[in-house]
């Protein structure tokens, strides 16, 4: 479930010099505050998630067993994103990062809500690079692998720009010699509470809703557990995962489960338990009750294929450092607005959001979206009546990444406190940043029956056309990467500073 990368592993959480119990101050606004809108200022991180829960009880959320329900260690932020984007290094990620204790960014969840830009990152890499003096070959060579995780990213986005909530379909009949009808829709609970017995598994989960992220390699052990070990769909565990995760991304979250399931992509993923030491060491086996005899995941990967799948199954992709795990809107346009207001999304919470950048000073509100906050939304699974209800850790490191913008934050339905807001301050449009999640063009759509709607495109990772005129080949990463990543590495600066 790449989302530009994995964060670090739970051996190795990201150091915060922030206390919980120190305040939580906003930025003031230049036009004031209204009745409604959401604190700015906390005396402390528990103070927030307190005006959080009482937002979510109003709204009749369903709880979410008591799973996330506490604040985690990795704090939201521009302030944060940045001490860790001055931290990458690009030659020590490409050679470690599909260890449990890789040197991994730790950026996946700051870039999943534009606190920080994809091509800010890429960027970032091209001077970290252009300081150790590298250039042409070399740099790529040392930081290919960095930018072409950020390529993952991007390949997901485009095809959830293509497929809108066709994501959530199987893209592919699966490869596995089973029937869909053969896989179960419902997430076991001793899967989801930490309970299999399986140390590998429960840490997983464990750290899922407890802490909001988990190493890339993890991730996919965990999916391969659940979609092919106990049957279970895929759908559910991206549901699960979407809950939970901070850098939660529907598009690079279910495209990677499909992947794991063999529904968009060649062939089933799967695991055995020395690929799991190998990139894990040995902390999960040493505990674990079922090392000595009975664990699963204890023999070959032929063994494996006749155990899991029918003769007739295609051969497996076997686990290897480099397989894949990843993670239809408006477009641009609309006249500009002479007194605007700007619409904030999830999506561009940082200084690079185009809506803050042309319009510094211009007031601006972000809404916490009741609707997809309790779970009843395509884009968290819930369409079909099974609410999945975003995590408290979700919730808090977004009102921390908002914390640090010059918005006002309010709750409820998206559209009507939008409309609510231009009309109280007497705007004559509003004006926001390009979104790839389909729920987005509902939004706009309603906002503009009220007030004209400008919606402006973000700095791309890489420029490439992709229309009805010039469309790019997205039906695997290869072919994309293909096309991708000569146009990348043409942005490298030169060794003479052009």
């Amino acid at each position: 479930m790449r989302s530009g990368d994995s964060p670090p592993p739970a051996a190795a959480p990201c150091p915060d010099p922030v206390s919980d119990a120190m305040a939580l101050e906003g930025q003031d606004l230049d036009w004031g505050d209204a009745v409604g809108d959401l604190p700015r200022h906390f005396v402390s991180r528990g103070a927030l998630v307190e005006e959080l829960e009482r937002r979510i009880a109003g709204a009749g959320a369903r709880s979410d067993a008591g799973h996330g329900q506490a604040p985690g260690p990795i704090r939201g932020g521009r302030r944060q994103a940045l001490r860790l984007l001055g931290t990458i290094d690009p030659a020590a990620y490409g050679a470690s990062r599909n260890h449990l204790d890789g040197a991994v960014t730790g950026l996946s969840p700051y870039i999943r809500h534009g606190v920080l830009t994809l091509a800010e990152v890429r960027d970032a890499v091209f001077r970290r690079l252009g300081e150790k003096g590298l250039t042409g070959a070399e740099a790529q060579r040392q930081g290919g692998k960095l930018i072409s995780e950020l390529g993952w990213r991007d390949y997901w986005q485009r095809l959830w720009r293509r497929w809108g909530d066709g994501i959530w379909d199987d893209r592919e009949p699966l490869k596995t010699g089973h029937a869909a009808a053969a896989y179960t829709s419902e997430l076991p609970a001793d899967i989801r509470e930490g309970r299999t017995g399986l140390a590998c598994m429960d840490a997983f989960a464990a750290d899922l809703v407890g802490v909001g992220w988990l190493h890339n390699h993890a991730r996919m052990w965990l999916a391969a557990y659940v979609v092919h070990w106990r049957r279970v769909r895929w759908q559910a565990g991206a549901r699960w995962f979407l809950q939970h995760l901070l850098d939660g991304d529907p598009a690079s979250n279910n495209l990677s489960w499909q992947w794991v399931a063999s529904s968009f992509g060649s062939k089933p993923y799967l695991f055995n338990r020395a690929n799991l030491e190998r990139f894990g060491g040995s902390r999960f086996c040493r505990s674990c009750g079922r090392a000595a005899s009975g664990c699963p995941f204890e023999a070959s990967y032929e063994t494996l294929q006749a155990r899991l799948f029918p003769p007739a199954a295609t051969d497996l992709a076997r686990a290897t450092p480099t397989q894949p795990w990843q993670g239809s809107a408006g477009g641009p346009g609309g006249d500009t607005p002479r007194q605007p207001v700007l619409w904030i999304h999830g999506e561009a919470l940082g200084p690079a959001n185009p809506a803050l950048r042309k319009h510094p000073g211009a007031p601006a509100l972000f809404v916490f979206d009741r609707e997809l906050i309790t779970g009843g939304t395509a884009t968290t699974g819930g369409r079909s009546g099974d609410a999945s209800p975003l995590s408290r850790k979700r919730l808090v490191f977004l009102y921390e990444c908002l914390l640090e913008l010059p918005v006002t934050i309010r709750w409820g339905d998206v559209a009507e406190q939008v409309v609510s807001f231009a009309r109280r301050l007497g705007a004559d449009g509003v004006i926001t940043s390009q979104a790839v999640d389909p729920r987005f063009e509902g939004v706009r759509a309603r906002i503009a029956a009220a007030l004209p709607v400008q919606v402006l495109a973000p700095d791309p990772f890489v420029p490439l056309p992709d229309d009805p005129e010039s469309r790019l080949d997205l039906r695997r990463f290869s072919r994309y990467w293909g096309t991708a990543e000569p146009a990348v590495w043409r942005l490298l600066p030169r060794g003479d500073g052009r």
